[in-house]
């Protein structure tokens, strides 16, 4: 064990080893990965204090990670259904309105149909200029 203050190790040391602070006094220290989960005597204040088990750590920030990525997927498919929802109500509405524009239009025709059965066929536009200019 060697308490940390300007000393540099390998990166091979470095991913054996398990750096920490005191619990007590915040101390740091670096110890051989061999001694996780064991309680030292602090150097500096003299009390206990437990080395952490990175492995324990490790899968329990993995455990937090999936929680909220699950919890993230849950929101997820929640927001996803509400928007298909919506989606599904709209294309409904737009289904009636698109019926009533038909049952317009065919309204539309009867009833132009009934006004030339009455007044005759609309006048053409240019068949009246050509009647007005040879007349003319």
């Amino acid at each position: 064990m060697q308490q940390t203050g300007g000393s540099t190790l390998s990166a091979q040391e470095e991913s054996r080893d398990i750096i920490f602070a005191c619990q007590h006094c915040a101390a740091s220290f670096v110890v051989d990965s061999a001694a996780a989960g064991i309680t030292i005597d602090c150097q500096k204040c003299g009390k206990p204090t437990s080395v952490p088990n990175l492995a324990l750590a490790a899968a329990a920030e993995n455990a937090i990670r999936i929680s909220e990525l699950q919890r993230q997927l849950k929101e997820n498919e929640s927001q996803r259904v509400e928007i298909t929802s919506h989606i599904n109500q709209i294309s409904i509405q737009l289904h009636r309105w698109q019926l009533r524009l038909q049952t317009l239009k065919e309204r539309q025709q009867k009833l132009q149909t009934g006004l030339a059965e009455i007044c005759g066929p609309p006048a053409d536009n240019q068949t009246t200029r050509s009647a007005a200019q040879s007349s003319g």
